[in-house]
């Protein structure tokens, strides 16, 4: 029997990258997801998002290792139907105990932008990284109370979230900003919900291995960044980057029993970034 066996997850961002892996180890660990991808590009992005196709691929990797997924396309920039999709799954499964708020862009370029580019980067990267958290965590905290079982949220921040860096740029500025913001939120909602033994804490992984870090975009921004990338962005232990299953490992132990009085945490999964920045 897995540590989570029997219980319901609600990840976010779950078509690729981190979202996928997390869903595939906590089914692994034998709970239930109900997942959601915007599955959509995002104009100010330079990279594509998921893909309707890619969804069903995650849905298929969770069913693969004993799970079950409900998943659905939904835009956590949208509060309704993010919370109609939830709403729907737990419905299905019949609890709530594990949230991830995962899903995130990051728009950084190195190429001159114009202020309405600059603009529409800040307004997206914060929508959906910071507004999308609030929006998660909101729709998600009344099923985690109504089950009256404690609960664990973990919120996706980064690095980014703990140290200032990201370049001066709209998009840049706005990862940053939003990264620390989600710190915030963790915080006052981990001291909000103690009482009732849901336990909230953040994850700050370094670079991972995912179009989020290896697209053209962002590969020329971190070559052409202040010293060509420099050792202050390099990870002191001798690993580029991680792969999404280092994160999920950290995940699985937050929301497992075995972290059962771990809340109110920054954890980083860094390779020691953090320590040497």
């Amino acid at each position: 029997m897995g540590s989570l066996e029997g219980k319901v997850a609600f990840i976010t961002g779950v078509a690729r990258g981190q979202g996928r892996s997390h869903a595939v180890r906590l089914a692994a660990d034998g709970a239930d997801v109900i997942g959601v991808d915007i599955c959509a590009d995002i104009g100010s992005n330079g990279y594509p998002m998921a893909s309707r196709d890619e969804l069903e691929e995650t849905i298929a990797l969770v069913e693969a290792q004993g799970g079950k997924m409900l998943g659905s396309v939904a835009d956590v920039r949208d509060y309704h139907s993010l919370k109609a999709a939830l709403d729907a799954g737990v419905e299905h499964f019949g609890r709530l105990d594990i949230v991830l708020a995962n899903a995130g862009i990051a728009t950084m370029a190195f190429r001159e932008l114009t202020i309405e580019e600059e603009l529409e980067q800040w307004t997206d990267v914060l929508d959906v990284n910071l507004v999308g958290a609030f929006h998660t965590a909101k729709a998600a905290v009344p099923h985690l109370l109504a089950g009256n079982r404690g609960g664990s949220i973990v919120f996706t921040s980064s690095t980014a979230g703990l140290k200032g860096f990201g370049g001066t740029q709209g998009g840049g500025l706005a990862y940053a900003a939003s990264k620390h913001g989600i710190v915030g939120l963790m915080r006052t909602f981990a001291n909000a919900l103690a009482a009732q033994s849901i336990r909230v804490n953040t994850v700050h992984p370094t670079a991972v291995n995912t179009m989020m870090a290896t697209n053209p975009q962002m590969q020329d921004f971190l070559k052409n960044f202040p010293d060509g990338g420099g050792p202050h962005l390099q990870n002191p232990m001798p690993v580029g980057m991680l792969e999404p299953e280092d994160v999920s490992a950290a995940i699985a132990y937050l929301v497992s029993d075995e972290g059962r009085y771990v809340s109110g945490v920054t954890f980083p999964v860094d390779a020691g970034f953090c320590n040497k920045l």
